[in-house]
């Protein structure tokens, strides 16, 4: 098996060489035995342990093991231990959901702490028919069924292709120690069920199941390359790129394809949608319906859907003051800069430039988001208009709407920032004392 290690590191992750790796040790054979084969092979390493105290003792003595592992090695050593049950209870989790969360956050920290540059982790084929038999279980898309990635950002796995088997029997080969995870054996937790009573079945079926399976795993990936390439593909007519942190998706296009659904969880996957029957009934749903994840917001407008940023939805109702003192205010993602002149050149007003007539601002001026009722008299119009219509007759979308804010005096609006001023505070022929403002960032 070293050989083929030595091979497989070879061909598939030479860009280790001379990097600083970090490795997750358990004090288990998988993790043992890649401390092992990298340390023969020269590579920088050192070890981090986590002790998560589900085991009483025995977490402790897991400790120890990979303490003296990493003395016998003469490489550097990281442990920590979380009260994993308290955190599970605290976040709402599982206590195998909060010991991975905890477990890569900590890898993680120590990457930037001291300077590392990749977690290597112990998955092998076996865990990687696990997990493909879970995400069936559960229900998944393909990329459910591709199984565990061998590469993830930073994290590196290189025993996937090698078996428990296999790495057993190099351990025994070299009268390796490690340690028997007693939990393991039990079937209270469906990755152990799986191990333990559906996978035997399967192999005494197929005694090549894991090379099959590989086999398997290699042409979902192709499958799922050819999918990824016609998505790229479908994209440059189906979503308009991002202007303002909003992409849109044109609807008819969508609905003119074969199984609008599947192309809308391929594009939209990414964002953290859990709800796709809410997501695809957005397509026929009436404007202004929405759908939110934990990070991202979709939402019908006309013939588009728009996704946004959750930061990029602004549903504060925050308000800002000017006092006549005032030089720069900073509101939300742009900034404003007032100047008090006594001439202009009316050549010069633009959207984000405008001209006021001083004398008839009462301070401090308000800078706040529109509401249902609001009017003001648009520039170069006639009457009163309501500042929804004028946003019709912009065709702004419902984001851009949000997104919106007006300057205010006296409860009257002064300009509808960046699109339109009030005809009633403009300058005139008898204007004497100016105040200029101006979008500038």
């Amino acid at each position: 098996m070293q050989e083929q290690f030595s091979e497989h590191i070879n061909s598939h992750f030479s860009f280790l060489k001379d990097k600083k790796l970090l490795i997750a040790v358990s004090g288990g054979v998988d993790s043992v035995v890649i401390t092992q084969l990298l340390h023969q092979l020269n590579f920088t390493i050192s070890a981090a342990h986590c002790n998560f105290r589900l085991r009483g003792v025995r977490s402790d003595e897991d400790e120890n093991f990979v303490k003296k592992l990493a003395k016998q090695l003469r490489i550097p050593v990281f442990t920590k231990s979380f009260e994993t049950g308290k955190i599970a209870q605290q976040e709402k989790l599982s206590i195998q959901l909060a010991a991975r969360k905890l477990r890569y956050d900590w890898f993680h920290e120590l990457l930037a702490k001291n300077e590392l540059d990749y977690i290597i982790t112990a998955h092998h084929a076996d865990d990687n028919l696990e997990t493909f038999l879970i995400n069936t279980v559960r229900g998944t898309g393909l990329d459910g069924l591709t199984g565990i990635p061998t590469k993830n950002g930073n994290i590196i796995r290189p025993l996937l292709p090698f078996t428990k088997e296999q790495i057993e029997n190099y351990a025994k080969d070299n009268a390796i120690d490690w340690r028997e995870d007693s939990s393991n054996a039990e079937i209270n937790y469906l990755r152990n069920k799986i191990r333990h009573k559906i996978i035997p079945v399967l192999k005494e079926l197929n005694p090549g199941l894991l090379t099959s399976f590989g086999q398997t795993i290699e042409n979902l990936k192709g499958s799922r390359q050819i999918i990824d390439d016609r998505i790229q593909d479908i994209q440059k007519t189906l979503v308009i790129p991002a202007e303002a942190g909003i992409h849109k998706i044109n609807i008819e296009h969508l609905k003119n394809l074969n199984n609008p659904k599947a192309y809308l969880y391929e594009l939209l996957k990414q964002y953290g949608f859990t709800e796709w029957n809410d997501v695809t009934n957005l397509v026929e749903a009436q404007s202004g319906k929405q759908v939110v994840s934990k990070t991202h917001r979709l939402l019908k407008d006309r013939e588009f859907l728009l996704l946004t940023g959750l930061a990029a939805v602004n549903t504060t109702e925050k308000e800002y003051n000017i006092t006549d003192k005032e030089e720069y205010l900073t509101i939300d993602n742009f900034e404003i800069r007032l100047t008090k002149q006594k001439t202009y050149n009316p050549q010069l007003s633009i959207a984000n430039l405008i001209y006021l007539d001083l004398d008839k601002l009462k301070f401090p001026l308000v800078v706040r988001k529109w509401k249902n009722g609001d009017y003001f008299y648009p520039l170069g119009m006639q009457g009163k208009k309501k500042v929804s219509k004028f946003f019709k007759d912009e065709k702004m979308s419902i984001v851009q709407k949000e997104n919106s804010w007006l300057l205010c005096s006296n409860n009257e609006i002064v300009w509808v920032i960046g699109k339109r001023l009030d005809d009633r505070y403009k300058v005139v022929d008898g204007t004497t004392n100016i105040l200029k403002i101006e979008i500038i960032k």
